[in-house]
């Protein structure tokens, strides 16, 4: 089960082939066989490029609810084929009211925005206690004890408005600092501020690259207790937009992919040329080999172990969005009188 869910075949050569050969999914590419692997190890395929997938391979993985994504070359979503919509009518009926209430909504948003900044007050905290640069220490302890404030704040706010306004300020104050978490020696990983549509320097694009990763996940762990993905709290509606992936997420945006990149940055696993510069647009890309380095990294971090304040026992990393997208489900259908997020350490 958790290795169902935490096996991800990602296919990133562009001129990539996967077939289905019997109850295995087959990857060529020039006539080669790169790799063969059971389909029963496999929770979700992720093609890159213009890699493709032949359709009974395709039709294979979703009737056996397998997902396949596809992502462009930046690691930006395109689309996804699933099979038939699964979970209970009367959930996302649940899901739909809880929407329309702006006092369900607003909790609901408020409850996601102290956790995504609960977590990253630890991250810079974080890095404030294991900085050598004593102005560094500095900066990261005075903007933890900013965040501190705006959680603080957090439970006045009477409108949905104001819960974003907070959620925004407390963005603000988490990247002004982001730079001083890095400590490898170069400029070619420095950081000023965040830049989405295109990044604009080389940590931007590895935030914006592991981001589309994690999004992945959290659509898959909401699809899969059956909650429609687009009825979110946190993030307006918007056509295509997975708003309620999007809220899940944000639990899991600074201690899980932010604290990825600065461990693959500072630790030196990723270097400055696995990062080139793209003239058109002025935005920075990963190369085939910085790619297969970070999703290496993902994988690896997915199934380290954290503690969750429900269960008893340590869970691998990737399974915890899967966890909360049920204790939702489970709030929503009104068994939990709250909905607890996920809490770092």
């Amino acid at each position: 089960m958790v290795r169902q869910l935490l096996n991800t075949l990602f296919v990133t050569r562009p001129d990539a082939y996967v077939r289905l050969e019997h109850e295995t999914l087959r990857v060529e590419a020039g006539g080669e066989q790169l790799l063969q692997v059971p389909l029963h190890h496999l929770g979700s395929v992720v093609l890159f490029d213009t890699a493709m997938m032949s359709p009974q391979a395709m039709q294979r993985c979703v009737e056996d609810g397998r997902e396949v994504a596809f992502m462009d070359f930046a690691g930006r979503f395109r689309c996804r084929v699933v099979g038939p919509v699964s979970g209970n009518v009367l959930l996302r009926a649940a899901q739909y009211e809880a929407h329309r209430d702006p006092t369900c909504a607003r909790n609901l948003a408020r409850v996601t925005v102290a956790a995504k900044i609960r977590n990253s007050r630890q991250t810079l905290m974080r890095g404030a206690r294991d900085s050598r640069d004593p102005e560094n220490a500095a900066r990261l302890s005075a903007a933890a004890e900013q965040l501190a404030a705006l959680l603080e704040a957090l439970p006045d706010q009477p409108t949905l408005d104001a819960v974003r306004g907070i959620e925004g300020q407390a963005g603000a104050v988490y990247f002004g600092v982001f730079g001083a978490l890095i400590t490898a020696p170069t400029d070619a990983f420095s950081f000023r501020l965040r830049t989405r549509r295109p990044p604009r320097d080389r940590v931007n694009a590895l935030l914006s690259f592991v981001y589309s990763l994690l999004a992945h996940d959290c659509i898959s762990a909401v699809e899969g207790v059956g909650l429609d993905t687009q009825f979110g709290f946190l993030h307006a509606i918007r056509p295509g937009r997975p708003a309620l992936a999007l809220d899940l997420m944000e639990e899991f945006r600074s201690c899980f992919a932010d604290r990825l990149v600065l461990s693959l940055i500072n630790l030196r696993q990723i270097q400055a040329d696995d990062l080139e510069r793209r003239e058109a647009g002025n935005t920075y890309l990963l190369t085939d080999d910085g790619r297969r380095t970070v999703l290496t990294a993902y994988q690896k971090r997915k199934q380290e172990t954290v503690s969750h304040s429900l269960l008893k026992e340590p869970v691998p990393l990737g399974l915890v969005p899967h966890l909360q997208a049920r204790l939702l489900a489970r709030h929503l259908r009104g068994d939990l009188d709250n909905y607890p997020p996920y809490l770092s350490r």
